[in-house]
């Protein structure tokens, strides 16, 4: 007869314990042990019920090698951030904020591979098979290659896979589905363990692409132990504020391609478009003509992205003066300050420091340094610089402005916006030619290219 058990697992990392601790021995938190019941059965062998497999182990020599074939979406945004589109047999994670438009891209792409003649099941949790009708009227996803059923137990979910023989699962999300072997309530630390892992079985073994939809905390992490980001091939995170129309996808994870490159999205009434030149976007409320306010030329993966740097410089009220980053490394900042009071002179130990970066975007490259400090000089002396010029470029702490990578593309693409001047690393300059109808600027220091800024 089975055996009823309490334990206690902890809900970031899923470290389990006999009883309640106030701090969790695996990753350090507080109050993040819950109490779970589970029933102990006793099995005659290893392994899930549901599915299994018995491969034997090979030689590495002797496995085939060569490129794994991918499954393109008519989204070049999400081939973008996936590394070329959809590997087969992977599990992909999907994390975002409520109605930030997780299912509504998770739908549009169900129907584009449906209409390239691929065998799609929609897997939803949360709303009913009508509400999902709705909303593909609504995206003009409507095909019979699409099936959708809302279900949340695996063992149902376990006989629609095989009834349906899919190429793409969705699952939305996995926190509302359970497996009725584990006595848990849906969404506990064992249930989404248990359930990842045989989504995980179901992928590998049948080489089927599958994505999870995953809710997250308040503070932005992906809900359920921090194991089931381990479990999974490829994790993205869908930003954006909710009363604006860009959406942003980022990988944090991704065995089959790189987690620099991002996906830009804009919510319309027909659901997500895709927006081919960012650069425009973050620009386009740009003012002319004001101090603080300068453009970079960053990197995001393989794309040269331009955008707004805005910093305010005004006169403290504190005994210590506030120093306030947004979309930039708040130490990054605080070593700009630093190199511009010790190398440039400028008094900014009884001034409020705040760096911005317009759109949303969250830039983590080094050369964003040489913007961020043209931008709190231009603040600090109420002096605005040249509106059709670009910065980019490393600091260091001498003050010394170092060369950065794929100096060409950046420069490429501020001369496609009609940008007429780059401030730059002189150290990038060489092993490419400059594009004409531009005018490049070498410099050296952070004083000199403050000079040429302000000239």
């Amino acid at each position: 007869m089975a055996k009823l058990k309490v334990k206690f697992a902890c809900t970031e990392c899923g470290t389990e314990s006999p009883k309640w601790l106030g701090k969790c021995p695996g990753c350090g938190q507080w109050n993040t042990m819950v109490e779970e019941k589970e029933t102990v059965v006793k099995t005659q062998g290893m392994g899930s019920p549901l599915i299994q497999t018995k491969e034997k182990p090979r030689p590495i020599i002797h496995i085939e090698s060569g490129q794994e074939k991918r499954i393109e979406t008519t989204n070049l945004e999400l081939n973008r951030v996936l590394g070329g589109g959809v590997v087969p047999g992977s599990l992909i994670l999907v994390g975002g904020d409520p109605g930030i438009g997780k299912s509504t891209l998770l739908l549009q792409t169900s129907h584009a591979l449906a209409a390239k003649n691929l065998t799609v099941l929609y897997i939803s949790g949360e709303e009913s098979v009508r509400q999902t009708r709705l909303r593909a009227d609504r995206l003009g996803a409507l095909t019979d290659k699409l099936y959708v059923l809302c279900e949340t137990n695996m063992e149902q979910i376990n006989d629609a896979i095989e009834s349906v023989q899919p190429d793409f699962l969705v699952i939305d999300s996995i926190q509302t589905v359970y497996d009725p072997n584990v006595q848990s309530a849906p969404g506990s630390v064992s249930q989404v363990r248990e359930c990842t892992a045989h989504f995980m079985r179901v992928a590998k073994i049948k080489g089927i692409a599958t994505v999870l939809v995953g809710h997250v905390t308040k503070e932005g992490a992906i809900a359920g132990p921090r194991l089931l980001e381990h479990m999974v091939d490829c994790v993205l995170y869908f930003e954006g504020e909710r009363h604006h129309s860009y959406r942003l996808l980022r990988a944090v994870k991704n065995r089959f391609g790189s987690t620099n490159e991002i996906g830009i999205f804009e919510m319309g009434e027909e659901g997500l478009r895709e927006v081919n030149n960012p650069s425009e976007l973050f620009l386009s409320e740009r003012p002319l003509g004001v101090s603080g306010s300068t453009v970079v030329a960053a990197m995001e993966g393989t794309r040269p992205v331009l955008v707004e740097m805005q910093a305010l410089v005004a006169t403290t009220n504190f005994p210590s003066p506030r120093r306030m980053a947004t979309g930039i490394d708040h130490n990054r900042m605080t070593l700009i300050v630093a190199v511009l009071e010790k190398r440039m002179g400028m008094f900014l130990q009884t001034q409020d420091a705040y760096l911005n970066v317009a759109g949303g975007i969250r830039l983590d490259e080094p050369a964003v340094d040489l913007a961020a400090a043209v931008s709190i000089a231009s603040s600090f002396r109420d002096a605005p610089t040249r509106p059709f010029d670009v910065f980019f470029g490393e600091i260091g702490l001498t003050g010394e402005v170092r060369a950065v990578s794929r100096a060409e593309q950046r420069v490429k693409e501020a001369q496609k916006l009609g940008f007429k001047r780059v401030i730059m690393p002189k150290k990038s300059l060489k092993g490419w030619t400059p594009p004409a109808g531009i005018e490049i600027i070498g410099v050296e220091t952070v004083a000199e290219a403050l000079s040429k800024a302000f000239a």
